[in-house]
């Protein structure tokens, strides 16, 4: 039996690995780890254990010391912050992780450098600049406005987002997060956007699949209206698409190794635009598509125990076009096929014509 250790093992984003890993074809004995107490409370794992967080000096040689003491084979996060720390720190890790090597996991956790690539690479891109003081926000506006897309160079589920054309706010935004270096200004896009999760092994594509997000979970509380948490995904088959990601990703890295999430925004022509890489990890609601048929995590394990796993007949987009994974707060995802939507509106349009035929004219 395969013994793994899992980083965040509460949060969202890895509850969703450990539930393709209790789907898969055989056994797997999951330790969790997490720096969070109440988080740790939702682990799904047969072990779990509290650590400190990743930027704590500690936080290595407590991990060190549950992977010896659980004799585990194998090591992943689903957290940037966690995986920047783990990259950068594997000598001190006694267990492999499935990771690229550090120079690709940092160009791509910092957006900017990322953005850098891509751009001298001739690959779509949103014009972006570093905002380092204010002159450099001023030059954001005359160059990328009059709205401008501000966010943080590193952090995941919208983190520092705002769409603003008040410079006044731009400032005060960036004041609050003591975020004078550490942001970026782009052009503003349209809300649509795709992401395309991937496996390689060897400089190889293993297997990848695109999905279009929909919507965003509780997108109408945040400024920007984003929030990281994907409300409706639908899974898509897009060779424009798998043409840009394979692109991106081979622009930061020539032999590509473990996972690569691609993210992209469209323009408003349609035209898509990368915006970033999420390295060593999959998108949080990955579980979709082991529902639908192809088990990523599973895959993603045994590449790592140097087994050559099960895998489907087509490695681009197995699963078919059309599928949704609806989530909601304190419920369990539907998996349901988009053409079941457009009944429930048919549906409501001979309502409302029954309705309006019914009231009395003006």
């Amino acid at each position: 039996m395969k013994r793994i250790l899992l980083s965040e093992a509460g949060g969202t984003l890895m509850r969703n690995v450990v539930a393709s890993l209790r789907d898969a074809p055989e056994r797997y004995h999951v330790v969790g780890i997490c720096s969070n107490p109440y988080e740790l409370q939702l682990s799904k794992c047969d072990e779990s254990y509290l650590v400190p967080p990743a930027a704590d000096p500690f936080f290595i040689p407590a991990v060190a010391a549950i992977a010896k003491k659980t004799d585990v084979g194998f090591l992943h996060s689903q957290h940037d912050e966690v995986i920047k720390v783990l990259s950068t720190r594997r000598a001190e890790v006694p267990v492999p992780m499935f990771l690229p090597d550090e120079r690709t996991v940092s160009a791509c956790i910092d957006k900017f450098e990322s953005y850098r690539l891509w751009a001298a690479a001739g690959i779509p891109v949103p014009r972006t600049m570093e905002i380092c003081s204010e002159p450099d926000l001023r030059e954001a506006f005359q160059i990328l406005g009059p709205t401008i897309w501000l966010r943080l160079k590193e952090g995941g589920g919208g983190a520092g987002a705002l769409p603003t054309s008040d410079y006044g706010f731009a400032k005060a935004w960036i004041d609050q997060c003591g975020g004078w270096g550490k942001f970026t200004a782009a052009e503003l896009l349209s809300p649509e956007s795709v992401t395309w999760s991937s496996i390689w092994q060897n400089g190889e594509l293993v297997v990848a699949q695109g999905r279009k997000r929909l919507n965003w979970l509780f997108g109408n509380r945040t400024l920007s209206g984003v929030t990281g948490v994907t409300g409706v995904g639908e899974t898509i088959s897009d060779p424009q698409v798998d043409e840009m990601a394979q692109a991106a990703i081979l622009a930061i890295d020539p032999s590509p190794e473990g996972i690569f999430s691609v993210d992209m925004t469209y323009r408003r022509n349609g035209e898509p635009c990368l915006t970033e890489i999420n390295i060593g990890r999959f998108f949080t609601t990955i579980d979709f598509f082991t529902k639908a048929g192809v088990n990523f995590p599973h895959i993603f394990a045994a590449l790592a125990y140097g087994e050559q796993p099960s895998l489907p007949a087509r490695r681009i987009n197995p699963l078919p076009s059309g599928l949704l994974w609806i989530r909601g707060m304190d419920t369990e995802p539907v998996l349901v096929h988009k053409d079941s939507i457009p009944g429930y509106r048919r549906d409501l349009e001979e309502l409302l014509s029954s309705v309006r035929s019914r009231q009395p004219e003006a």
